[in-house]
């Protein structure tokens, strides 16, 4: 479980584009990483656009996004280019890095309980340091949320 103010333990995992994303590659910049419950449905889908919506105020901001779920490559791929992401996805099949972060909750799917992911974000730091989070997150106005909180550390 990852703490405000701590640092975050390295993570490497597949992501679109033929890539393999490690936290340490990233050093030097925010990270916002968004975890989703699952590739093309409504409110994953509409999360993942105000973020691409948003990507250049973020790029501005020395801030990479990521998503994450539980989804293969394969589906992260066709996501992101129906939805033209201009962000990578990773797949965490094994679930590990949404362990270490613990956004796999009991959810209510048509009258029955799943393990599932809780829609969550976490902002980390130029130095690999957690400085926010948020779970349980509602989509709406949630990207510009995130937004003013990387302008805020920047400052």
């Amino acid at each position: 479980m990852n703490n405000i103010g701590k640092k975050i333990k390295n993570f490497k995992l597949p992501a679109t584009s033929d890539k393999t994303i490690s936290l340490s590659e990233l050093r030097g910049k925010n990270i916002v990483l968004y975890f989703y419950p699952k590739d093309s449905t409504p409110g994953c889908t509409t999360e993942g656009q105000d973020f691409r919506d948003a990507k250049a105020k973020f790029s501005r901001q020395n801030t990479v996004i990521l998503g994450v779920s539980r989804d293969s490559i394969k589906s992260h791929e066709n996501f992101k280019a129906k939805q033209k992401f201009n962000f990578d996805l990773l797949s965490d099949a094994d679930e590990q890095l949404c362990k270490d972060f613990d956004v796999i909750k009991i959810k209510n799917m048509y009258g029955k309980q799943v393990m599932g992911i809780e829609r969550s974000t976490f902002l980390i730091d130029t130095k690999g340091v957690l400085r926010q989070e948020w779970r349980k997150v509602k989509v709406k106005d949630h990207v510009a949320e995130v937004l003013d909180a990387v302008k805020m550390l920047n400052r």
